[in-house]
């Protein structure tokens, strides 16, 4: 993705959020279309996390696993679930809009990755580049491949990721199913 792509993807992110307060319809269809027109990659199904950040602490992270939209309607609904949806935040404040920073992650598809017990997983998970879906028992969480920056040890990487998933933080004991993708990650750059 080149870069006027990726600072046009941001922009329409912040837009996005700054319509659900100004009641205000910015993104039109004929926005859109010449959004389009700059970054044809916009129209191709995609998917992406959009991360909320305030003062660099998460203030709201939501996204899509699987391309299933255009690009440009998953940036639309993910930035606007991650300013108002995330249940972990209560909707954001136009008060907060203007010390908000916004992250975008295009997610690589997932894939299985098959191991036979925990230690063969330990060996073929790649912390900081792979992003981790973990499934069990009709139950699935993921973490973006950013968060091995804060759980950097496999050990409490999963088990919180297990937590997210309502599950006990042992739970890679039952052998969940695990997948594994990349992301191309972008974030605003302030003056």
């Amino acid at each position: 993705m080149d870069n006027r792509c990726k600072e046009l993807m941001l922009k329409i992110a912040r837009i996005a959020i700054k319509e659900e307060f100004s009641g205000h319809k910015e993104l039109t269809p004929e926005v859109k279309e010449r959004l389009i027109q700059m970054c044809p990659e916009l129209a191709k199904p995609g998917a992406v996390f959009v991360t909320i950040n305030e003062r660099s602490s998460l203030r709201g992270c939501i996204g899509s696993l699987v391309p299933y939209r255009p690009l440009i309607d998953d940036i639309i609904q993910n930035a606007k679930a991650a300013a108002f949806q995330d249940p972990r935040f209560p909707p954001l404040t136009p008060q907060e809009f203007d010390k908000i920073t916004i992250e975008i992650s295009l997610l690589g598809e997932p894939k299985p990755l098959e191991y036979k017990d925990i230690e063969d997983l330990k060996r073929k998970i790649r912390p900081g580049i792979d992003g981790v879906v973990l499934k069990l028992d009709g139950k699935q969480a993921t973490f973006l491949p950013q968060v091995w920056e804060d759980l950097k040890d496999f050990d409490q990487f999963f088990a919180h990721l297990c937590l997210k998933a309502g599950l006990p933080p042992n739970c890679l004991e039952y052998h969940p199913q695990i997948y594994v993708y990349q992301v191309e990650k972008f974030e605003e750059q302030h003056s």
